[in-house]
């Protein structure tokens, strides 16, 4: 910690006000914080009353409803890569019965409750880590719960809804570990990294850096061998659980996704692929300083900085660890991506860091708060040259790709919040992605010099992270949900739980999967044209005048109804 962060927290030890009346109100404050974040993201994803981000959501969803006991489905997933941490938790919802909208509803109301503990969390850890006064803290976490690269996830079915929290909640354990050892701190360690494995690949990473944290403090002999032992024993029950929960599921789920093929092991060795994948990490990391308005890059500027200056040990080892984990993240994504067959590479994929966004805003607010202003500005001038630069290579990487022939791929869920923040719906723009990055950060430093602007400079930046999530909201969510939601309903058409229901392969996919969600009685198979023998009621395409205009009159069905403009219609069998 730095001396002008001791001599705040000194300062705020100090002061006058009734230590009672402060300690009644904070508590409050952050429950009435967490109950308007829950609220907010609701109403977020108000126009989504089905699934809009397919095919993930509709795997997990498909899973937790055969955890709970009911029928199966198809999942994206594939064997090597499979979790079930995410479906455990929502699949009490699967429990009752009751109609599909309505347990959507509630899965998203969880995932609200679970993404709106960034606000806890992120205070919490801004007065251990930058050592923040009460109030700074609170407002510095009122941005890191806002971060649209957090909150969009809570609107879908997804793991980023829970693994933003969860990864803030590790690294405050993490830091509780270094700063007293002890089997305590490392058996809550353990368990934290545990479940991130437990829900997502993107565990593995935090359980490789652990595995690192807690070999080194044992080294050094500030961890004994019963904390080794309670450290590494949630992990391993974390995987066995995974494990079980997969063989209990069996084929009841499932999976279209394909393993990892050769091009993993390409992607590494070959001088194009390892290419490809240090330009695509690069241009993740870029993102994250872009995002957060030059922030994560100050707070990684600074955590490199510290891993080389004595003092504050718990807060170098928590973001040394938080760097290995963003790197790890960012460089597994996409070799694991890379193997994936025939696929085209993307512009950029964000989601797999999207997770670390809060940690380092909030690490980058420490940075303007408690640094000596001349180290600020230095610390600000690499910020700034990473930014610009990054933002020309991305640009000249994708000109290159398309003047090759070879467009890269820019697709809804790469990165949204870059999309609203630059206007790049169609296509990526790095160049503006830089420039507002570099203002953002230039305005930043220069507002921080000013004790009494931060706050309304923290308040500036709470009202442009809410403005980016709802220009989200309109031009991602609702027009995906309105696209992929079937009017009229399945029940409107008559279609009851003692019917056998069988898709066809003709219907658009966003509309296929969420004809299947509403029939929550039985498993939905696919076919292709002839529909099985065993199936009353069939769900095929309608698009009168088109190829593929299913005729269920040549199989002895008649048309119950439907929509041409999605192209689905109901048929029961005469």
């Amino acid at each position: 910690m730095t001396a002008e962060a001791e001599a705040i927290r000194a300062a705020d030890a100090g002061r006058s006000a009734p230590p009672a009346r402060r300690g009644r109100v904070l508590p409050l404050l952050l429950v009435l914080g967490w109950l308007l974040g829950v609220a907010w993201r609701v109403w977020l994803a108000r126009h989504a009353g089905m699934p809009f981000a397919h095919t993930d959501e509709d795997g997990y969803l498909h899973t937790a409803r055969a955890l709970a006991g009911g029928p199966g489905g198809f999942s994206s997933e594939n064997e090597t890569l499979r979790r079930i941490g995410y479906p455990l938790l929502i699949a009490p919802v699967f429990l009752p019965d009751r109609d599909f909208a309505d347990t959507y509803l509630i899965v998203r109301i969880v995932n609200a409750a679970v993404n709106a503990t960034l606000l806890p969390l992120a205070y919490l850890l801004g007065r251990r880590l930058p050592g923040l006064r009460r109030g700074p803290a609170l407002a510095a976490a009122t941005v890191a719960a806002t971060v649209p690269a957090a909150v969009f996830h809570s609107a879908a079915a997804m793991t980023d809804a829970v693994l933003a929290p969860l990864l803030l909640a590790w690294l405050l354990a993490v830091h509780r570990l270094v700063e007293r050892p002890g089997p305590a701190a490392a058996a809550l360690g353990g368990a934290l990294a545990g479940a991130c494995h437990l829900v997502h690949s993107r565990g593995l990473v935090v359980v490789a850096a652990y595995a690192g944290l807690v070999l080194a403090l044992v080294v050094r002999r500030r961890l004994g061998s019963a904390g080794l032992l309670v450290a590494v024993l949630p992990v391993f029950v974390a995987a066995l659980a995974n494990e079980i929960g997969v063989r209990l599921l069996g084929d009841t789920v499932h999976l279209l996704g394909n393993p990892p093929a050769g091009n993993d092991l390409w992607a590494v060795i070959s001088g194009p692929g390892l290419a490809q994948v240090l330009a695509s990490t690069g241009t993740q990391l870029w993102y994250l300083m872009v995002v957060t308005f030059g922030l994560a890059g100050l707070g990684g500027a600074d955590a490199v900085l510290r891993l080389r200056r004595p003092g504050d040990e718990p807060g170098r080892w928590t973001t040394g660890v938080a760097l290995v984990v963003t790197v790890g993240v960012a460089v597994g994504a996409e070799v694991v991506l890379a193997g994936v067959p025939d696929r085209v590479a993307d512009a950029i994929y964000a989601r797999y860091v999207q997770m670390l966004a809060p940690f380092w805003l909030l690490v980058g607010v420490g940075v303007l708060f408690t640094v000596a202003y001349r180290s600020l500005l230095r610390t600000a001038a690499v910020t700034v040259a990473l930014l610009a630069v990054g933002g020309a290579l991305v640009h000249l990487r994708l000109a290159r790709a398309l003047a090759g022939g070879a467009a890269l791929r820019h697709g809804d869920f790469s990165a949204p919040d870059l999309a609203a923040l630059t206007g790049g719906w169609q296509g990526m723009r790095p160049l503006v992605g830089a420039a507002i990055g570099v203002v953002g950060c230039l305005l930043l430093v220069l507002v921080a010099r000013r004790r009494r602007a931060r706050t309304v400079l923290l308040a500036a930046l709470v009202v442009v992270n809410v403005a980016t999530t709802q220009v989200i909201a309109e031009r991602l969510i609702r027009p995906m949900a309105d696209v992929g939601t079937p009017v009229p309903a399945v029940a409107d058409l008559g279609i009851r739980p003692v019917d056998r229901v069988a898709v066809s392969t003709g219907v658009p996919y966003q509309v296929r999967y969420n004809l299947g969600h509403q029939v929550t009685w039985t498993e939905v198979p696919w076919f292709a044209d002839r529909p099985p023998a065993t199936a009353d009621v069939v769900l095929a395409r309608w698009a009168p005048g088109e190829p593929g205009d299913w005729d269920g009159t040549r199989h002895g069905f008649v048309r119950l109804g439907g929509d041409p403009a999605r192209k689905w219609a109901a048929w029961r069998r005469q």
